[in-house]
């Protein structure tokens, strides 16, 4: 079995040898952009991780599907920075302030299709699965989104609403790259829906600590402005947490507050979290990312695989859970 570092170093080759056309320039020097800011490539990381349990010689069919996902990945980010009129990403500017929103979204299709095309080079015996769980994770992604985007003007969502979104719009391409990568592997159906479960998991406990990150992190570490979420109105588990705890007087200040059109950014992004110190929101979103951890470790558990060689990923999901970028 090959070792974390040398996946990652195919990665990194995999990712540096995209032959992106030279024109228009317009179109592809923002793909070249975004690729160049780095990030932590989790998503070909268990993609290859998980292949690399079942086959190592496969690891050079899965890479394609791998870096498909990859660029994915980095096409829902244009788009969403641009939904979310996010300043930074990566502690750089974002597609659309760096050039402008029609760039972000032509850019973004761009992206797009070239996840397809490297999607479609998987082995002709595995490709049909590898589309179908291709095209069933995009659409879902979508799903999760637009969930997103209507929790913005609803006062009533629940923690079940919030996980279903998260499900779709984050978690489910971890999933996806787990299983693609064990597909591509040879794994069982049984072996690759474990992996799904551990990236369904893992992907909810990512994006819970996402949304504390983006409250309590350092936004140099951290690599975007911190308060995101409250100045977008963003419906997180600290929110849901503070609206279902607070008492009827206390729930109508912390709405008025987050409603507020008067406050500048720095002053309503202290005045919520205020609210979360004081209902102990940041506390139980600890827990509950907690939760999803073990649930992710616990998949893992019943894989007919030896248990070092599921050390990576099960470190991977402990260090996913207390990172700070």
């Amino acid at each position: 079995m090959k070792s974390i570092q040398e996946i990652s170093s195919i990665i990194q080759n995999g990712i540096r040898d995209i032959d992106f056309p030279n024109q228009p320039k317009g179109l592809y020097e923002p793909l070249k952009y975004v690729l160049s800011l780095g990030g932590k490539r989790l998503r070909p990381l268990l993609c290859l991780s998980a292949c690399n349990l079942y086959s190592e010689e496969a690891l050079t069919q899965a890479l394609p599907l791998a870096l498909g996902i990859e660029l994915f990945h980095n096409f829902t980010l244009i788009h969403d920075d641009l939904m979310d009129r996010s300043l930074l990403r990566r502690n750089k500017a974002t597609v659309h302030i760096k050039w402008d929103e029609n760039t972000a979204v032509l850019s973004g299709d761009a992206l797009q299709i070239m996840a397809y095309q490297h999607i479609a080079s998987a082995p002709a015996d595995k490709l049909k699965d590898c589309l179908d769980l291709f095209n069933q994770t995009a659409r879902e992604v979508c799903e999760g989104q637009q969930l997103d985007m209507n929790f913005e003007t609803l006062d009533n969502v629940s923690k079940e609403d919030y996980i279903e979104m998260v499900r779709l719009k984050t978690a489910v391409l971890l999933g996806c790259s787990l299983k693609m990568g064990a597909i591509a592997g040879g794994a069982t159906a049984r072996e690759a829906g474990l992996l799904y479960d551990f990236g369904i998991h893992l992907g909810i406990a990512f994006q819970i600590q996402d949304d504390l990150l983006d409250v309590y992190g350092d936004s140099e570490i951290f690599g975007k402005a911190i308060g995101g979420d409250i100045v977008n109105n963003k419906k997180t588990f600290l929110w849901i947490h503070s609206m279902e705890t607070a008492d009827t007087h206390t729930r109508g200040l912390f709405l008025n507050c987050m409603k507020s059109s008067y406050m500048d950014r720095e002053e309503k992004i202290k005045m919520v979290t205020s609210f979360y110190n004081q209902l102990g929101a940041r506390e139980s979103c600890e827990q509950q990312m907690l939760d999803h951890q073990h649930s992710a470790l616990k998949a893992l558990e019943g894989l007919s695989i030896d248990k070092e060689n599921l050390v990576t990923l099960s470190e991977l999901a402990r260090k996913l859970t207390y990172r700070q970028v």
